[in-house]
């Protein structure tokens, strides 16, 4: 980077210098004619960084569609004559200014239609261009300090780079510098992550340093990026996902991940649960499963701290999670609740996916047979 500038600040300088030399444009003294040769340099060099950002398309679009524009304007001028009912400045003024028009628009037009040219089917020169597959993609704030991203990557499952713009990152580091404890464990957290994801041989990690000064808002920027990099956005913030839907950008929901990877719960099923509090609505309780999913029960809300079987009624799925809703019935249990906050699922459950007790319920048991 540091030899390209010094090229720019070479080619400003020499156009400065043959601008002194030449006095061009009828400039008398040799500040202005300097001045003037300096401004040009400059304009060919933020000229130049314009195009670096721009596609092979894009670029082709653009000159065809000037060329459709110049041609335009001469058939104009063509079509006006020496006819017209304007005087010759007069009317070398609305040649010129037909000529830049119509140049300008052709520009623009073609730039933005660009995108549609299939060159990998012209061949040749053009045979390497392919079009993109979208396999980039973008991690946001908060799928970052969640940090099932990092297991996701240790299974393999994401293909291509992952991309972290540096605004993410100052975002990152606000949240790690917060006076709150809780906002500085969990930014510390997502760069913990960060560290872990790239120390995996098997996946890229790139840090752009792209950013978007109109852009205040983070969700906006992450579109933005997207949008240009033909990227996807990772994410887990609802209202995000909902956006960049909007904008037509692909986003790659962890909930929505977790949730296809849930096993299923069906209506009819026997659960076991740990009541942690009471409900909104009368005579409920909650409990959470060890995933999070949280369990309403009807008729638990005198068995707070208490491990109870319960019927599932239904299951609410939704982008955000998923809700179960069941019932306790003390007419059909068999045993009296069990004391103590052991979580867990129905023996049904737990046979089919190998899982095991809490080995804290497990302790806590045997100390009470030792009692």
């Amino acid at each position: 980077m540091s030899d390209l500038w010094t090229v720019r600040v070479l080619l400003v300088s020499v156009v400065g210098l043959l601008a002194w030399y030449l006095r061009p444009f009828g400039l008398g003294t040799w500040w202005q004619a300097a001045g003037t040769g300096l401004l040009l340099g400059a304009a060919f060099v933020l000229l130049e960084l314009r195009l670096r950002k721009s596609t092979l398309k894009q670029l082709i679009g653009a000159a065809v569609g000037m060329l459709f524009g110049i041609v335009g304007a001469l058939l104009m001028n063509l079509a006006m004559g020496a006819s017209s009912p304007f005087e010759p400045a007069a009317r070398s003024f609305l040649q010129l200014s037909l000529l830049l028009v119509m140049s300008y628009v052709g520009l623009l037009v073609g730039s933005a239609k660009g995108e549609v040219l299939n060159l990998a089917a012209l061949g040749g020169l053009f045979g390497a261009e392919r079009a993109p597959q979208k396999s980039s993609k973008i991690l946001d704030t908060s799928v970052i300090i969640d940090g099932r991203i990092a297991d996701i990557c240790e299974t393999s499952f994401i293909d291509g780079a992952l991309i972290v713009p540096q605004f993410v990152l100052r975002e990152l580091q606000l949240v790690a510098d917060s006076g709150d404890s809780l906002k500085r464990n969990r930014g510390r957290r997502g760069l913990d992550v960060l560290q872990r994801i790239q120390k995996m041989s098997h996946v890229e990690v790139q840090i752009v340093e792209e950013d978007f000064p109109h852009l205040r808002d983070v969700d906006m920027k992450l579109i933005e990026l997207a949008k240009r990099h033909e990227a996807r956005i990772v994410t887990n913030d609802f209202n995000l996902n909902k956006v960049a839907q909007l904008h037509r950008v692909e986003v790659l929901n962890i909930n929505e991940l977790t949730n296809a990877l849930r096993p299923i719960v069906l209506p009819g099923e026997i659960m076991r649960v740990f009541i942690l509090k009471e409900g909104k609505e009368y005579n409920q309780g909650v409990a959470y499963l060890d995933d999070g999913t949280m369990v309403v029960v009807d008729n638990a809300r005198r068995l707070i701290s208490k491990t109870i079987d319960i019927q599932v009624t239904s299951v609410l799925q939704t982008t955000a999670g998923k809700m179960i809703f069941g019932k306790y019935d003390e007419r059909a249990q068999h045993t009296p609740p069990v004391q103590g906050p052991e979580r867990g699922t129905s023996d049904r459950y737990a046979a089919a996916h190998g899982a095991a007790a809490p080995s804290g319920g497990r302790e806590r048991s045997e100390q009470v047979v030792e009692k």
